[in-house]
């Protein structure tokens, strides 16, 4: 095994309750956000869910439609992993999760996403809104947007002869034939909420992924003070790879391409760890290689559940997250920092194979 490379296993038992202080921040959206905290939660109370609001799809695209309000479906689902186990916690949860029957109007909204947008129009501030729905359900930590303000997908789409169009709205991103080469967020001048500015600086580690890359990872990238946010927190950065790629989004990426497209996105971004599944990678020298030039060690270990090869186990990815939070920095620095000039343009993925 190469000397960039680390197994998981290697690092030695944790004191119980070592890590009980430790502020985390998880940065992604939707199912993949949702399985980090699920296993987050299990080492430390002092998690921060920082949640991309560009959903337009399903529930949250219908409330879009009409209301004026963050999409609450990534939202919901945060609190719900988050949501606590006494006092009626489970139960709320189980409620937030409920979607309603029927053929009417209000068929197929999960309940959680009508009453946070209920809670979000009366109040009038979204992270307000979101507290009280934290505390609702017993939440072990708090769920925050990553902008207070909703906003919109943007992507360059090539067909098989290499023609581009734009694509807007992440459904529509989603579902759209093609090759994804590029996104970018509207309106481009939106701001990250302050409360998760607040939450990164204060970090002693920062997750990313896993998640849809396009879609709720990179999007947090997108928004330049928030990068400017995480390349100044002293907190470790780590980085959670998919264990197989998306379908729309990803197809035919190979992990390190995953590494390598967030760091066109994030040129000069320091990253500490880049967490994989074993057997998830073919070609284990390659993605230490990307990862070293985000200035990363590689640790491979097993967070892939047993009966689904795809999904996140959240026991053994909290196990791999204690090992690698457990670990001494070292000193590492990023390589071939000139990438901004092609970060923020939206043309055309880099000739890296």
């Amino acid at each position: 095994m190469s000397d960039s490379v680390i197994s998981n296993h290697s690092a030695g038992p944790e004191p119980a309750g070592a890590l009980d202080g430790l502020k985390v921040v998880a940065l992604g959206g939707g199912h993949g956000l949702s399985v980090s905290l699920g296993a987050l939660r299990r080492l430390t109370a002092h998690v921060t869910a920082v949640v991309t609001v560009a959903d337009d799809g399903g529930s949250s695209g219908r409330i879009r439609s009409q209301l004026p309000v963050l999409p609450p479906g990534d939202l919901r689902m945060a609190l719900a992993a988050l949501a606590g186990d006494v006092d009626g916690a489970p139960e709320w949860a189980d409620a937030f999760q409920h979607r309603l029957g029927g053929d009417g109007d209000l068929a197929g909204h999960p309940v959680g996403n009508l009453l946070l947008t209920g809670l979000m129009e009366s109040m009038g501030d979204p992270v307000a809104a979101l507290a009280i729905a934290a505390r609702l359900l017993g939440c072990t930590g708090r769920v925050l947007p990553m902008s207070c303000q909703p906003l919109d997908l943007v992507a360059r789409v090539a067909d098989r002869f290499g023609d581009e169009r734009t694509v807007r709205g992440q459904h529509n991103v989603a579902i759209a034939p093609g090759t994804l080469r590029a996104v970018s967020l509207l309106p481009p001048d939106a701001r990250a909420c302050p409360e998760a500015l607040d939450a990164i600086a204060e970090a002693d580690v920062v997750v990313l992924g896993p998640g849809s890359w396009y879609s709720s990872v990179l999007p947090h990238l997108l928004l330049p003070d928030l990068l400017d946010a995480l390349r100044e927190t002293p907190a470790r950065i780590v980085v959670t790879l998919n264990l197989v790629p998306q379908s729309g989004e990803t197809d035919g990426f190979s992990p390190a391409k995953h590494v390598r497209v967030l760091r066109r996105y994030a040129p000069g971004l320091h990253i500490d760890t880049v967490l994989a599944d074993g057997g998830a990678v073919a070609d284990t020298v390659g993605l230490a290689e990307a990862a070293a030039q985000c200035g990363a060690e590689l640790v491979l270990t097993s967070v892939a559940a047993h009966d689904d090869p795809a999904r996140h186990d959240p026991l053994l990815l909290a196990d791999a997250y204690r090992g690698v939070f457990s670990r001494p920095l070292t000193p590492t620095s990023v390589t071939e920092p000139a990438l901004a000039s092609e970060a923020r343009t939206p043309g055309r993925e880099p000739s890296w194979p």
